[in-house]
């Protein structure tokens, strides 16, 4: 009696069959644990959408946020507030200006020569939000002072 390792075996020691049998196309096996690859970002981080918010020359209101930072790229201007966790925001009605200032930090600051070491005799500029308010409505007149 030929048991299914003999037949597999003669059929192909035998030049002349070309097909193989069907039981050895039943007979295949397939891998008996699948791989699960794991991802390091599996949709549990969400864009935060930081940067800027408005751009110069654009009219906001009060309250609206300018820019959102993680750390302190941009700096607040003339009316403009800081927030906590580092959101610029407008606190009057007006236009947007942003303007490229010269910075002078205290160069005894730990801080300050930790991070611009090196450039004592160099000019440094920080990028600042300012809101200009809208000018207020010259309707009424005065007349007379009490």
């Amino acid at each position: 009696m030929a048991t299914l390792a003999n037949l597999a075996w003669k059929c192909f020691e035998t030049p002349q069959s070309k097909t193989i049998p069907s039981c050895i196309k039943v007979c295949s096996r397939n891998a008996a644990k699948k791989t699960s690859g794991t991802t390091s970002n599996a949709g549990n981080s969400k864009p935060k959408h930081r940067g800027w918010k408005r751009q110069d020359g654009s009219v906001v209101t009060v309250g609206t946020s300018l820019a959102t930072q993680n750390c302190t790229r941009w700096h607040p201007g003339l009316n403009v507030g800081f927030g906590r966790n580092g959101t610029l925001y407008a606190m009057v009605p007006g236009k947007v200006v942003v303007t490229c200032e010269k910075f002078e930090p205290k160069w005894d600051h730990t801080w300050v020569e930790r991070h611009y070491e090196g450039r004592e005799n160099q000019p440094l500029y920080k990028k600042y939000f300012n809101v200009i308010p809208k000018p207020q409505h010259n309707r009424f007149k005065l007349v007379n002072k009490i």
